[in-house]
């Protein structure tokens, strides 16, 4: 006999009907996008959770226990993300519905859509996970190469109002202050 909310699946599993799970689901994400400071925390952890997340997978874990497993050991924004994202795969959700929760972060839209692509067309999402470890990476690097070069333009900035008026005052003053005093005597004869 079946409990009320929920029917057995094709593996005889028993599986909650879809109308729950999509409240299920909305409970998950109305977490909302993280604050500023663990937005950054996130940013930082993603390559790190993509790397785990594919070493577990090459490993022979199904993904939701990678996940599971993975947002365990790495907690943070992303960790709890993955945590929900594990849940909601035990629950019955879809894949597109259960990785939904970490597009919320930057980046993690990207970890998200592979693992979707890869639940969808049965590819390795190992591999995938990977080159999405490394391009975060280069990624990182990339907002740390320019936020150098926007930090090397302003640290010119108060430079240049400090030298600035010193060169006119010490520089051009002196000189116009000559050619001024020069201008009203008459010419020696």
């Amino acid at each position: 006999a079946l409990s009320p909310g929920r029917s057995p699946d094709d593996n005889g599993r028993m599986k909650l009907r879809r109308a729950p799970l999509i409240l299920c689901q909305a409970v998950l994400v109305a977490g909302a996008a993280p604050p500023p400071a663990e937005r950054a925390e996130a940013t930082a952890q993603l390559p790190v959770v993509a790397d785990l997340l594919a070493a577990a997978l090459r490993a022979g874990a199904a993904p939701e226990r990678a996940a599971l497993v993975v947002g365990e050991a790495v907690a943070g924004p992303v960790g709890t993300r993955l945590v929900q994202v594990a849940r909601g795969l035990r629950v019955g959700l879809t894949p597109t519905e259960a990785w939904s929760c970490l597009t919320q972060i930057p980046g993690a839209d990207r970890l998200a859509r592979a693992a979707v692509r890869s639940a969808e067309s049965g590819l390795a999402m190992a591999q995938a996970l990977e080159r999405l470890a490394e391009d975060l990476r280069c990624d990182r690097a990339a907002a740390a190469e320019a936020a150098v070069r926007r930090a090397s333009v302003l640290a010119v900035l108060p430079l240049g109002l400090c030298f600035l008026p010193a060169f006119l005052l010490t520089g051009v003053v002196p000189v116009v202050v000559s050619i001024l005093a020069g201008v009203g005597q008459d010419p020696a004869p």
